[in-house]
């Protein structure tokens, strides 16, 4: 087992809103270390979003995303030989994280011609309160209230 935790090697911000949250976004949508290839996809996606709701796309992104962070989630405890669902709040870390990694994965899953317009759809969408990202978020809080009655099994 490990003595401590790995520092946390720090993110460089992206080159055109100069945000890091952009660039950890960016390594979650990157495939086969095409890093330059998922900018384009973003940078497209983000002007489409521009081009649909007539807002700057940017913000719209971060709205979407506020929208899609869980605040509570379920996680799984063993007691006694049955298994619990208890719900926990979720840290800020994760909170982002998987936020991020929804929105790319119900992208991926939508039907569009390029992954740009995928990912546009998907976040103009959970900018709404729409969209299977913001369904899957729903669904966790969900979980967490209907198992709240094993909130005292916490760690």
């Amino acid at each position: 087992m490990r003595k401590s935790q790995p520092k946390k090697i720090p993110l460089a911000p992206d080159p055109k809103f100069n945000d890091k949250l952009v660039t950890r976004f960016v390594n979650n949508l990157m495939w086969e270390g095409k890093k330059s290839g998922a900018y384009i996809i973003f940078y497209d996606a983000l002007e489409k979003v521009a081009k649909q709701t007539g807002e700057n796309g940017y913000d719209v992104w971060k709205k979407a995303l506020s929208n899609i962070t869980p605040g509570v989630e379920v996680r799984s405890r063993r007691i006694g030989g049955a298994t619990f669902q208890i719900p926990s709040e979720v840290r800020a870390d994760r909170k982002v994280s998987l936020s991020i990694k929804w929105m790319i994965k119900y992208s991926r899953e939508r039907n569009g011609r390029s992954m740009a317009d995928k990912l546009a759809n998907e976040i103009v969408a959970a900018s709404k309160g729409e969209g299977a990202a913001f369904k899957k978020k729903e669904d966790t809080h969900r979980m967490a209230e209907a198992n709240k009655a094993f909130a005292h099994f916490r760690i």
